[in-house]
Protein backbone atom coordinates (compact mmCIF):
# COMPACT_ATOMS: atom_id res chain seq x y z
CA UNK A 1 0.00 0.00 0.00
CA UNK A 2 1.64 3.25 -0.94
CA UNK A 3 0.20 6.81 0.13
CA UNK A 4 0.65 10.38 -1.29
CA UNK A 5 -0.35 14.09 -0.06
CA UNK A 6 -1.32 16.68 -2.50
CA UNK A 7 -3.20 19.70 -3.32
CA UNK A 8 -6.35 20.15 -5.15
CA UNK A 9 -7.36 23.33 -6.73
CA UNK A 10 -10.94 24.24 -6.41
CA UNK A 11 -11.13 27.51 -7.97
CA UNK A 12 -9.14 31.49 -8.27
CA UNK A 13 -10.90 31.98 -5.25
CA UNK A 14 -11.37 29.73 -3.29
CA UNK A 15 -8.06 28.26 -3.73
CA UNK A 16 -6.57 24.59 -2.55
CA UNK A 17 -7.32 21.52 -0.63
CA UNK A 18 -5.16 19.03 0.55
CA UNK A 19 -5.81 15.32 -0.58
CA UNK A 20 -4.29 11.88 0.43
CA UNK A 21 -4.53 8.88 -1.74
CA UNK A 22 -4.30 5.30 -0.58
CA UNK A 23 -3.54 2.92 -2.76
CA UNK A 24 -3.03 -0.50 -2.22
CA UNK A 25 -1.58 -2.76 -5.19
CA UNK A 26 -3.58 -3.39 -8.58
CA UNK A 27 -6.64 -2.01 -7.03
CA UNK A 28 -10.34 -2.92 -8.25
CA UNK A 29 -11.48 0.52 -7.88
CA UNK A 30 -10.96 4.25 -6.37
CA UNK A 31 -13.64 6.09 -3.80
CA UNK A 32 -13.30 9.27 -3.29
CA UNK A 33 -13.81 9.77 0.82
CA UNK A 34 -15.39 13.16 2.01
CA UNK A 35 -15.58 13.80 5.65
CA UNK A 36 -17.91 14.51 7.83
CA UNK A 37 -19.11 17.99 9.24
CA UNK A 38 -17.29 17.77 12.42
CA UNK A 39 -13.85 16.72 11.42
CA UNK A 40 -11.32 16.59 8.67
CA UNK A 41 -9.93 14.30 6.50
CA UNK A 42 -7.06 13.06 9.26
CA UNK A 43 -9.66 12.12 11.72
CA UNK A 44 -9.13 8.58 12.70
CA UNK A 45 -11.98 7.64 11.05
CA UNK A 46 -11.22 8.84 8.27
CA UNK A 47 -7.60 8.05 8.19
CA UNK A 48 -8.60 3.99 9.56
CA UNK A 49 -11.25 3.62 6.73
CA UNK A 50 -9.20 4.70 4.01
CA UNK A 51 -6.36 1.72 5.68
CA UNK A 52 -9.19 -1.59 5.96
CA UNK A 53 -10.47 -0.32 2.17
CA UNK A 54 -6.79 -0.55 0.85
CA UNK A 55 -6.56 -4.13 2.31
CA UNK A 56 -10.34 -5.00 0.28
CA UNK A 57 -8.26 -4.06 -2.42
CA UNK A 58 -9.68 -0.53 -2.57
CA UNK A 59 -7.82 2.30 -3.39
CA UNK A 60 -9.24 5.79 -1.82
CA UNK A 61 -8.34 9.65 -2.33
CA UNK A 62 -10.16 11.68 0.67
CA UNK A 63 -9.69 15.42 0.80
CA UNK A 64 -10.70 18.32 2.89
CA UNK A 65 -13.33 20.80 2.44
CA UNK A 66 -12.14 24.25 2.32
CA UNK A 67 -13.50 25.13 5.44
CA UNK A 68 -11.38 22.94 7.32
CA UNK A 69 -8.20 23.98 5.15
CA UNK A 70 -9.29 27.88 7.34
CA UNK A 71 -9.80 26.29 10.31
CA UNK A 72 -13.33 26.95 10.42
CA UNK A 73 -15.86 25.31 12.87
CA UNK A 74 -18.95 25.93 10.45
CA UNK A 75 -19.18 23.73 7.39
CA UNK A 76 -18.90 25.08 3.87
CA UNK A 77 -22.55 26.04 2.05
CA UNK A 78 -23.10 23.72 -0.62
CA UNK A 79 -22.10 25.56 -3.62
CA UNK A 80 -18.57 25.85 -2.43
CA UNK A 81 -18.96 21.93 -0.88
CA UNK A 82 -20.56 21.14 -4.71
CA UNK A 83 -17.30 22.73 -6.13
CA UNK A 84 -15.05 20.98 -3.98
CA UNK A 85 -16.20 18.02 -4.93
CA UNK A 86 -16.39 18.53 -8.65
CA UNK A 87 -12.63 19.55 -8.93
CA UNK A 88 -11.35 16.20 -6.46
CA UNK A 89 -13.72 14.17 -9.01
CA UNK A 90 -12.35 15.61 -11.95
CA UNK A 91 -8.36 14.94 -10.05
CA UNK A 92 -8.99 11.65 -9.32
CA UNK A 93 -10.15 10.53 -12.57
CA UNK A 94 -7.21 11.97 -14.08
CA UNK A 95 -4.71 10.18 -12.04
CA UNK A 96 -6.40 6.81 -11.79
CA UNK A 97 -7.99 7.01 -15.60
CA UNK A 98 -8.43 3.25 -16.31
CA UNK A 99 -9.70 2.29 -12.29
CA UNK A 100 -13.69 2.38 -11.91
CA UNK A 101 -14.10 5.17 -9.42
CA UNK A 102 -17.00 5.55 -6.59
CA UNK A 103 -17.62 8.14 -4.61
CA UNK A 104 -18.46 8.07 -0.81
CA UNK A 105 -18.22 10.19 2.09
CA UNK A 106 -18.82 10.44 6.12
CA UNK A 107 -22.38 11.78 6.46
CA UNK A 108 -22.01 15.87 5.72
CA UNK A 109 -19.63 14.43 2.82
CA UNK A 110 -21.56 11.96 1.14
CA UNK A 111 -24.33 14.24 1.32
CA UNK A 112 -23.15 17.31 -0.39
CA UNK A 113 -21.06 14.90 -2.91
CA UNK A 114 -24.41 13.38 -3.71
CA UNK A 115 -26.29 17.00 -4.13
CA UNK A 116 -22.91 17.71 -6.44
CA UNK A 117 -23.93 14.35 -8.52
CA UNK A 118 -27.73 15.52 -9.53
CA UNK A 119 -26.72 18.27 -11.31
CA UNK A 120 -23.34 16.45 -13.36
CA UNK A 121 -22.88 12.48 -13.43
CA UNK A 122 -19.70 11.91 -15.41
CA UNK A 123 -19.86 8.66 -17.09
CA UNK A 124 -17.15 7.09 -15.02
CA UNK A 125 -18.94 7.15 -11.86
CA UNK A 126 -20.11 4.30 -11.07
CA UNK A 127 -22.01 4.89 -7.76
CA UNK A 128 -21.70 6.15 -4.37
CA UNK A 129 -21.34 5.02 -0.61
CA UNK A 130 -22.81 6.71 2.10
CA UNK A 131 -21.44 6.23 5.71
CA UNK A 132 -24.38 7.23 7.62
CA UNK A 133 -26.27 9.46 5.24
CA UNK A 134 -27.24 12.20 7.94
CA UNK A 135 -31.27 12.24 6.84
CA UNK A 136 -32.19 14.69 9.71
CA UNK A 137 -31.03 17.04 12.51
CA UNK A 138 -31.00 14.83 15.80
CA UNK A 139 -34.15 14.89 17.27
CA UNK A 140 -35.67 16.21 14.30
CA UNK A 141 -36.74 13.28 12.63
CA UNK A 142 -38.01 14.31 8.67
CA UNK A 143 -36.98 12.95 5.24
CA UNK A 144 -36.47 16.39 3.10
CA UNK A 145 -32.67 16.10 3.00
CA UNK A 146 -33.43 12.54 0.69
CA UNK A 147 -35.64 14.38 -1.98
CA UNK A 148 -32.32 15.03 -4.48
CA UNK A 149 -31.54 11.30 -3.73
CA UNK A 150 -34.30 10.18 -6.77
CA UNK A 151 -32.43 11.63 -9.10
CA UNK A 152 -29.58 9.56 -8.94
CA UNK A 153 -29.39 6.84 -11.01
CA UNK A 154 -26.71 5.13 -10.39
CA UNK A 155 -26.17 2.08 -8.00
CA UNK A 156 -25.99 3.54 -4.28
CA UNK A 157 -24.77 1.79 -0.85
CA UNK A 158 -26.20 3.27 2.45
CA UNK A 159 -24.40 1.99 5.75
CA UNK A 160 -26.10 3.05 8.88
CA UNK A 161 -26.28 2.58 12.25
CA UNK A 162 -29.76 1.27 13.79
CA UNK A 163 -29.06 3.91 16.42
CA UNK A 164 -27.55 6.73 14.46
CA UNK A 165 -29.45 9.66 15.76
CA UNK A 166 -29.49 11.71 12.41
CA UNK A 167 -30.98 8.89 10.47
CA UNK A 168 -34.10 7.49 12.18
CA UNK A 169 -34.09 3.83 11.25
CA UNK A 170 -37.94 3.44 9.72
CA UNK A 171 -37.29 6.65 8.18
CA UNK A 172 -33.65 5.68 6.22
CA UNK A 173 -35.65 2.18 5.55
CA UNK A 174 -38.69 4.58 3.99
CA UNK A 175 -36.14 6.66 1.91
CA UNK A 176 -33.82 3.33 0.33
CA UNK A 177 -37.01 1.25 -0.53
CA UNK A 178 -38.24 3.29 -2.71
CA UNK A 179 -34.68 4.35 -4.63
CA UNK A 180 -34.64 1.45 -7.03
CA UNK A 181 -30.73 1.56 -7.26
CA UNK A 182 -30.16 1.56 -3.51
CA UNK A 183 -29.01 -1.16 -1.08
CA UNK A 184 -29.11 -0.13 2.63
CA UNK A 185 -26.66 -2.24 5.14
CA UNK A 186 -27.48 -1.62 8.80
CA UNK A 187 -25.19 -2.33 11.55
CA UNK A 188 -27.10 -3.33 14.67
CA UNK A 189 -26.70 -0.83 17.69
CA UNK A 190 -24.15 1.52 16.42
CA UNK A 191 -24.52 5.51 16.18
CA UNK A 192 -23.95 8.12 13.57
CA UNK A 193 -20.13 7.34 14.47
CA UNK A 194 -20.62 3.59 13.79
CA UNK A 195 -19.96 2.90 18.23
CA UNK A 196 -21.33 0.43 20.35
CA UNK A 197 -18.83 -0.09 23.33
CA UNK A 198 -15.43 -1.21 22.48
CA UNK A 199 -15.92 -2.89 19.07
CA UNK A 200 -14.06 -1.59 16.25
CA UNK A 201 -16.76 -1.30 13.04
CA UNK A 202 -14.84 0.14 10.23
CA UNK A 203 -13.37 -3.17 9.07
CA UNK A 204 -16.98 -4.59 8.70
CA UNK A 205 -17.46 -1.40 6.49
CA UNK A 206 -14.88 -1.76 4.74
CA UNK A 207 -15.82 -5.18 4.23
CA UNK A 208 -19.13 -4.54 3.09
CA UNK A 209 -17.90 -1.88 1.07
CA UNK A 210 -15.96 -4.12 -1.08
CA UNK A 211 -18.69 -7.16 -1.60
CA UNK A 212 -20.83 -4.16 -2.53
CA UNK A 213 -18.20 -2.39 -5.40
CA UNK A 214 -17.55 -6.20 -6.26
CA UNK A 215 -20.92 -6.65 -7.01
CA UNK A 216 -21.44 -3.60 -9.06
CA UNK A 217 -18.47 -4.10 -11.30
CA UNK A 218 -19.38 -7.66 -12.30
Amino acid sequence: MKTASLQVSVSKNLGEVSVVTCEPENPKAILTLAHGAGAGMNHFFMNDLATELATQGLATLRFNFPYIEQNKKLPDPPAIAHKTVAAVLEKTHELFPTIPLFVSGKSFGGRMSSQYLTTTTPEWVKGIIFFGFPLHPAGKPLMERAEHLKLLKFPMLFLQGTKDELAELGLIEKVTSKLPAATLHTLEGTDHSFKLGKKDFIPILAQVTSDWVSKILA
